[in-house]
């Protein structure tokens, strides 16, 4: 997979620091420089509200769940261990589908792709509360979830495709939205399900109506933006008439054309790989229990959904303040510590005071998972080219998903077994340790090419 997606033209010699900083998407492809008129400019008034739709559907099917988690579990005779295997699906589904989502871009094109990641998230959103049994809603969870894995990947590569020359803010709305995403349904699932009868079926299901609006915007747009064949592909005859290169383009294709990466031989490339797993697996962890740890310290159930929100809407901001404080500084080692701290005392208030101070766990835990943009950030920082970016990126990406996907599940198993959530906690406060040594490991200023060589 990795061969593949360094195939990318390397577009980010021709970029800002800010977009360099900003890693390669994940099988990026040469971007698509649009023609002005008024032919296009309803293309891109499309594309601008596919990309807000479909990054406010990227995370319901997983927030929303964890809101009701306990009322799932009751309705369908779940125990602690199957709700754990439930709440591990989304990076294994990240991990398995997400890779297949840059084959599928050069076949049917990134457009057609991302429309139909938002029809199977309205199906399986639709069909999972309704499916009769455990079985049933795990596969219509997958579906959905296989939707926004393939979305996940390529809408960046669209926001490079279509705006070229203004990837910086729309990745910032992108991100934005993505993040409200992310809160909306953990803070209004439960009152919304009171407010329809008190079915968490159908709590669950009207979120389905959300991705069904996401779908509209990409179907005039599924025979847009197709990618082009790659250089080599192309006929003498084209080559010929090709304009001469720059001397900047003639650097990108060189810095392209170079051999692959060994990118297993880069302690770097392993340590932010391992670091992101561990961010991935917090992150999932929260999302999928943290509500149920305040059910049960004796939060109401709405509250503690609004605790979920109010943990994941501390991305909105943080996402774009610690990115650039990253990017000044050598090392990042730092960031990761006070996140990593944060995170610690986070945990030891679950475990003390769940519910007497469930707000301020609630912040500390946000500002820990903002682990997550900072990963990104290294990403950009650890390789030097273009190419290399693109290979880092998969590497930790796909082996960070593996890495996380055991979590979840074996905190349901600890919540089963002891009938409590001391050991679980513990489980959380205990990966949090590895966590920072990796991620200072992670954060030193060096770079993969140089390790790669150096071996």
């Amino acid at each position: 997979m990795a061969s593949e997606e360094t195939r990318a033209v390397d577009t980010r010699t021709a970029m800002s620091p800010t977009e360099r900083d900003t890693p390669t998407p994940v099988g990026a492809s040469e971007t698509t420089t649009l023609e002005k008129g008024p032919a296009r400019a309803w293309a891109t008034r499309l594309v601008v509200a596919g990309i807000v739709l479909s990054a406010v559907n990227l995370r319901p099917a997983i927030t929303s769940l964890g809101a009701l988690l306990e009322e799932v579990r009751d309705g369908l005779g779940m125990s602690g261990s199957v709700a754990g295997l439930l709440t591990s699906v989304p990076p294994l589904c990240f991990a398995v589908f997400g890779v297949m989502a840059p084959r599928l871009a050069r076949r049917f094109g990134p457009a057609a792709v991302v429309c139909a990641g938002m029809a199977a998230i309205f199906a399986g959103l639709l069909i999972r509360p309704y499916a009769g049994g455990t079985a049933g809603f795990l596969a219509a969870s997958a579906l959905a979830l296989m939707g926004i894995a393939v979305s996940n990947v390529l809408m960046p590569v669209i926001v490079k495709r279509w705006f070229p020359d203004r990837v910086g803010s729309m990745t910032g709305l992108y991100s934005m939205v993505l993040a409200l995403g992310t809160s909306l349904p953990a803070a209004v699932t439960v009152p919304m399900t009171h407010a329809l009868g008190g079915d968490w079926k159908l709590g669950l299901a009207v979120w389905a109506v959300l991705a069904a609006a996401a779908v509209v915007p990409w179907i005039p747009l599924v025979r847009e933006g197709r990618e082009r064949p790659a250089p080599a592909a192309r006929s003498a005859k084209a080559q010929a008439k090709a304009p001469a290169q720059t001397p900047a383009s003639a650097s990108a294709r060189a810095a392209e054309e170079q051999p692959p990466l060994r990118i297993t031989r880069s302690r770097t490339a392993w340590a932010l790989a391992v670091f992101f797993g561990l961010q991935a697996t917090a992150a999932y962890i929260t999302m999928g229990w943290m509500p149920q740890i305040f059910r049960d310290a004796g939060v109401s159930a709405g509250t503690a959904g609004l605790l979920l929100a109010v943990t994941m809407v501390m991305g909105v901001p943080l996402a774009f303040v610690i990115p650039r404080i990253a990017t000044r500084l050598p090392h990042q080692g730092p960031i990761v510590l006070v996140l990593g701290v944060c995170g610690l005392a986070g945990y030891a208030g679950l475990y003390l005071a769940p519910a007497a101070g469930a707000w301020a766990w609630a912040l500390l835990l946000g500002i820990a998972n903002c682990a997550f943009p900072l990963a990104l950030t290294m990403v950009g920082m650890r390789a030097r080219s273009g190419p290399g970016v693109a290979q880092l990126s998969a590497f930790a990406q796909s082996t960070g998903y593996l890495i996380s996907i055991p979590g979840p599940l074996l905190v349901g198993v600890l919540y089963q077994h002891s009938g409590g959530w001391g050991l679980p906690i513990a489980l959380m406060a205990g990966l949090m340790v590895p966590q920072m040594v990796v991620g200072v490991l992670a954060g030193r200023d060096r770079t993969v090419e140089e390790e790669a060589a150096a071996r």
